[in-house]
């Protein structure tokens, strides 16, 4: 192996460590503030989420959307561009996905469960398009755009749900019809809930990877977020791959969303994402759009995220308390110094 190419991946290994470090370290002290012994807490969710194979599968379900959406982020990133709306393309791909199921379930399942799939990617694709667009053009910044979308997709999802989608026997509960089981994701692990939607988005890690490292996409939309000024002149049209990388990454969120419908909930709610958007977008930010670090971290944001219930039986804590703690991650990892190396 190259000196240069072993030094990069030892700098690489050495900010991923780093990052557990900080993760580990700010929830440590999370749970010293609030009384708890942070060694029991750990001893806790190992014995719980890791050791025992349904906790484990069950963490595994919450890293399935996390790693979508982490890509929704970390695509546009490496183009340059600031997605902090993966949340409403997760919104807009599960409503979407969700009328293709709901309108098309007469067809059989070898049909319906793709079209169900390409009509969730085309929601977020779409969602992610107008932010693409209008930062291509010039008229406005990406990151205030899909900020403010984040905002508008729960408002028209909540027009479906709670008007003419709503089903008649869940009067009390805004929320669909059950969508058909042809259009639900299978399960991979009997047993557990771990479904199509974690495969999707390990093979989405796997191309994401290929295609940064070893192919000629992944250097042009390395140049277009590096250098713009340099793709111009190389006869790159930057404003085509922003909106491309922004319609690609909503595309994936949108993936998500569509597979927490067809895979866990079975009928699309407004309470389908307690943030998955969100906590994709600190994914990225931790792994710096790095796929094993994307890995990773998906991964241990899973495992906080499951360690919610668990900590609430065996340390007393609210659940409430992993959002604080994800809060108090994200601000702690914004606060470091961004290197000329980080940014892509």
């Amino acid at each position: 192996m190259p000196s240069w190419l072993n030094a990069r991946l030892s700098w690489s290994v050495l900010r991923l460590l780093v990052m557990v470090g900080v993760i580990v370290g700010v929830f440590s002290l999370f749970l010293l503030l609030q009384g708890k012994d942070p060694v029991r807490a750990y001893q806790d969710i190992v014995r719980i989420n890791l050791q025992n194979p349904r906790g484990l599968a069950e963490v595994l379900v919450r890293m399935s959307p996390l790693l979508l959406t982490a890509l929704g982020v970390a695509i546009p990133f490496r183009a340059g561009l600031i997605n902090v709306g993966a949340e409403g393309q997760f919104m807009v791909g599960a409503l979407v996905g969700t009328w293709a199921a709901l309108n098309l379930g007469g067809l059989p399942r070898p049909v319906l469960l793709p079209v169900v799939i390409l009509a969730g990617m085309a929601g977020g694709a779409a969602w992610g398009l107008v932010p693409g667009v209008l930062r291509a053009r010039g008229w406005m910044n990406e990151t205030i755009t899909t900020l403010l979308l984040n905002y508008v997709a729960p408002l028209i999802v909540g027009y479906f749900v709670f008007g003419p989608w709503r089903a008649a026997e869940f009067a009390i509960y805004p929320q669909t019809a059950e969508i058909p089981p042809a259009a639900r994701f299978p399960i991979l692990v009997g047993g557990t809930r771990l479904h199509l939607g974690f495969a999707l988005g390990l093979a989405a890690l796997l191309l994401y990877g290929y295609g940064v490292a070893r192919t000629r996409w992944g250097l042009e939309l390395k140049t277009v977020g590096g250098n713009p000024e340099a793709a111009r002149r190389l006869g790159l049209s930057v404003g085509g791959w922003m909106v491309a990388a922004m319609a690609l990454g909503g595309a994936l969120a949108g993936l998500a969303g569509i597979a927490e419908v067809a895979a866990i909930h079975s009928r699309l709610k407004l309470a389908i994402s307690p943030g998955y958007g969100f906590m994709g977008f600190l994914v990225n930010w931790l792994a710096f759009a790095n796929p094993v670090g994307i890995l990773l971290m998906a991964f241990l944001m899973a495992l906080i995220a499951a360690s919610g219930f668990t900590l609430q039986i065996t340390q007393q804590l609210p659940f409430a308390a992993v959002n604080v703690l994800m809060a108090l991650i994200l601000f702690t990892v914004l606060a470091k110094p961004l290197g000329k190396g980080v940014r892509r």
